[in-house]
């Protein structure tokens, strides 16, 4: 292989190194703002009764999913 073409291949491996640092950079900072997020709900009123609410449709919903499947 020609030496230029190694150096492109250099070039361009950098970059993307470059690129995918910057997005696990980005993940890290949602994962940390979404668990920021939890934390502040969970201190707001009636977050225990919001969750059990949650459950129920959610367990209400599979039910139907289910039925729908039988049928």
């Amino acid at each position: 292989m020609k030496e230029s073409t190694l150096i492109e291949m250099q070039k361009k491996i950098d970059s993307l190194t470059r690129v995918v640092q910057g997005l696990i950079n980005e993940i890290n900072s949602i994962k940390d703002f979404s668990i920021g997020t939890i934390e502040t709900m969970k201190l707001m009123p009636d977050y225990d009764e919001a969750i059990e609410k949650l459950k129920e449709k959610i367990a209400k919903d599979s039910k139907k999913e289910e039925t729908k499947l039988d049928i």
